[in-house]
């Protein structure tokens, strides 16, 4: 069970935007575990080790998958194992809950103001977690990564669902747990949140 302090926003937000696996949903285990089957069901055991995948949190699989390519002198096929790697999740999607400091911030500011989702998963995946966990109708928009150019750390995620909730980036305030996306919120101009990274909870 999480038990942590929320820095919650400084100053006066018009909008919210929450990364999901980590931040808002305790997910990460499971798409560890996931990582560790797609690599073994491609030849590719033992490539990733669990504090790497931490470290490389937010960022696109596609992305993930061409930097173990250069750091490990192998030649992956991003597709299959991104399609590998969302099979093992959705297996266990059942296993994914809300971080309830995250979620409770949440659940109080719905209907109050604008609020979107951004996240480095798949769209089908984000939106299936949603749904599993009843919260989509807490949120006006959700950004993917396979809708916009660059994904984290680039700020092009956060930019885009500023762009859509018809919100300043200034007047966002983004909630992130990973690295990369701590980057691109504040490359995006946002301020941030930062939620601490909380392993092996499922």
């Amino acid at each position: 069970m999480s038990v942590f302090e929320l820095k919650l926003p400084t100053s006066d937000y018009k909008a919210l935007i929450f990364d999901l696996d980590g931040t808002l949903v305790d997910s990460m285990p499971v798409h560890f575990r996931a990582w560790c089957r797609a690599l073994e069901d491609n030849g590719a055991p033992g490539v990733f080790p669990e504090d790497v995948f931490y470290a490389m949190g937010g960022r696109p699989t596609r992305d993930i998958v061409e930097i173990i390519n250069g750091e490990q002198n192998l030649n992956l096929d991003p597709d299959l194992v991104a399609r590998s790697k969302k099979k093992h999740f959705l297996k266990e999607l059942g296993k994914v809950a809300l971080i309830k400091e995250v979620a409770v911030f949440a659940e109080e500011n719905r209907g109050k103001v604008p609020m979107a989702v951004a996240s480095g998963g798949s769209r089908e995946v984000v939106e299936k977690t949603l749904q599993l966990l009843n919260i989509s109708d807490w949120f006006d928009e959700v950004v993917s990564c396979s809708e916009v150019a660059n994904g984290k750390p680039a700020p092009d995620i956060f930019l885009e669902a500023a762009l859509r909730l018809g919100v300043a980036p200034e007047e966002c305030v983004v909630f992130e747990d990973g690295r990369a996306g701590i980057i691109g919120a504040r490359e995006a101009g946002m301020e941030v949140v930062v939620v601490p990274t909380i392993p092996n909870l499922v």
